[in-house]
């Protein structure tokens, strides 16, 4: 896989674990506020989006949502 692939492949992992659990892209931020991260809704649309952020912001989202499993297929 190309790095644009994974790029998409671990963007699309975080947008469908938001909709598996009804949660928009302002509830993600509120839910990164009550963890300590400060993020916009619109700077998060944006890095998902582009399929552009780090591995630390991945984890954020993924604890801050409450995710208990990691499926990349």
């Amino acid at each position: 896989m190309t790095e644009s692939e994974w790029e998409r492949l671990i963007s699309g992992v975080l947008k469908a674990e938001l909709k598996l659990q009804g949660l928009s892209y302002a509830d993600l931020a509120e839910k990164l506020a009550a963890i300590g991260v400060e993020e916009k809704e619109a700077n998060i649309r944006n890095k998902l989006s582009r399929g552009r952020f780090s591995a630390v912001f991945f984890a954020q989202c993924l604890k801050a949502i409450g995710s208990q499993r990691l499926k990349l297929d």
